[in-house]
């Protein structure tokens, strides 16, 4: 027992008061190995000199009302801020410049007063995986404010007073990771199902959106219905809190899925083919050529703006970019050239700033390199010829090789040795897999060829007794190599 005891001793982390030479609001924090707690400490702006180790920051239950630029200033080791119920109205530009930036992993900024989420808020935040920012007042989220967040998990928006949201900035190429973005208990009127349909699936399985003003619509019905048929966790855990305002009274608010009666025109059987599916077209384009996308959109109006992305995340906007995308006013891009690195996917948006409404379409490239099929057809042509050539060469080897025949004159008895010797060697090079033995002797070499075909040599007959081939000792009664002699 008194082992235990002082292990657990051991183990206990102390907290002390920060040590500071600023400000008396710093000695007041408490500070525990990696952890700097200054919560409900009555706190009107960001204490400075904090602990440089510090790697969880937490200012939450105080009264700071704005962050201003650099506010956590050399804290390069933060990995999570807390700043939950106190009275943010403002976050100011470069509030987390000089931070632990890409380190900083979860930011906490519920229950506060922020009314508009700019564009600049999470610039210095590359490697932001959670972000808290429910229960604020909330009305706007702009276009660009999270597009920099590109390792976003987990973003919670809910209890706002948000009317409208930009899907169409949410992406797979701008958000590969993001799985949940909660937008419930909200003030949303019409969803935009061409841009909601566009999202990445992990998204749509970790979209919230019950508990909101939705108008009772059948293209809305049909897209809660289709997620609830697939299984989708945010409709099947909050299934009853899904409502609507029939003719879009605020007293004639429904539970959709539970009394379903207003729903019942509606043509559900086209709801699986037309959710979910993105609008995509394909272009085809040989390398070096010139290739025209049309960004195909439903919208009209003189108020038409257009925004192409290429595969390489760089965004492209009227006249185009260094020469080699060019873009027309009519939403068109055209490549001038093309390469084989300018192939993947283009994503176009076309937004109707009057209306605040949006479409966004993919067109999907593939760049043919330069001779490509005529090396193919050069390769098979080749080896075509190449059987064809050996064929003719077999056929000729057994069709058109000499032969005896009866009415040929008979060769001489005096002709000389050395003659049949000769013709001999010439047969036996060809049937035999040995050199002829004429090449053997003093002053010469055993020929080194090598030869495919492997016969025996051909025993001829002269005056009724067996003739010894040329150029092998008869004298020892053997024919060529170790073939012995038989009478007949």
């Amino acid at each position: 027992m008194l082992i235990c005891l002082q292990l657990l001793q051991s183990d206990t982390v102390h907290t002390t008061a920060c040590p500071s030479q600023a400000s008396s609001q710093t000695n007041r924090c408490l500070c525990a190995s990696d952890i700097v707690s200054c919560a409900a400490l009555g706190l009107e702006w960001v204490p400075g000199e904090m602990p440089v180790s510090a790697v969880t920051l937490d200012l939450s239950h105080n009264r700071i009302s704005q962050l201003k630029g650099g506010a956590f200033r050399g804290l390069s080791r933060l990995e999570t801020i807390r700043l939950a119920h106190n009275r943010l109205t403002t976050v100011h530009p470069g509030a987390f410049q000089n931070t632990s930036g890409p380190q900083l992993r979860h930011l906490d900024l519920s229950s506060n007063q922020l009314r508009v989420v700019e564009h600049h808020y999470f610039l210095e935040l590359p490697g932001l995986e959670e972000l808290l920012l429910f229960n604020n007042r909330i009305v706007q989220v702009e276009s660009q404010a999270l597009s920099g967040l590109r390792n976003l998990q987990r973003a919670y928006l809910s209890h706002n007073r948000l009317t409208h949201f930009p899907f169409f900035s949410i992406q797979e190429q701008s958000h590969p990771h993001l799985t949940m973005l909660d937008l419930s208990s909200n003030r949303l009127l019409k969803l935009p199902l061409e841009d909601i349909s566009n999202l990445p699936q992990l998204v749509q399985r970790g979209l919230y959106l019950h508990n909101n003003s939705l108008e009772c619509e059948c293209s809305m019905f049909r897209l809660f219905r289709h997620w609830e048929q697939q299984g989708f966790v945010s409709v099947r855990h909050f299934r009853h809190e899904h409502t609507c305002r029939v003719y879009g009274l605020q007293k004639a608010t429904v539970r959709f899925f539970q009394h379903d009666r207003y729903f019942k025109k509606c043509n559900l059987s086209a709801a699986s083919t037309a959710l979910g599916q993105q609008r995509t077209h394909s272009v085809s384009v040989k390398e070096g050529k010139a290739a025209l996308l049309h960004c195909v959109t439903a919208l009209s109006g003189h108020s038409l703006t257009f925004l192409w992305v290429s595969p390489n995340q760089e965004y492209v906007a009227p006249p185009g970019n260094n020469g080699s995308l060019k873009m027309f006013t009519n939403g068109s891009l055209e490549i001038v050239e093309a390469r084989v690195e300018d192939a993947g996917v283009y994503w176009c948006m076309a937004l109707d700033q009057q209306q605040q409404r949006n479409q966004t379409s993919e067109v999907n490239v593939t760049v043919a390199q330069r001779h490509h099929e005529s090396h193919q057809f050069n390769t098979g042509f080749t080896t075509l010829l190449g059987c064809v050539v050996s064929l003719l060469l077999i056929l000729m080897y057994l069709y058109l090789t000499p032969c005896r025949c009866s009415h040929c004159a008979k060769a001489t008895p005096t002709a000389s040795t050395e003659n049949e010797a000769g013709a001999g060697s010439a047969k036996s090079s060809i049937l035999t897999p040995n050199p002829p033995a004429t090449t053997e002797g003093p002053g010469h070499k055993v020929s080194t060829n090598k030869h495919v075909v492997f016969l025996e040599p051909i025993r001829e007959q002269q005056n009724g007794k067996l003739r010894a081939g040329p150029g092998s000792g008869a004298e020892q009664g053997h024919v060529g190599h170790g073939l012995p002699l038989e009478a007949e």
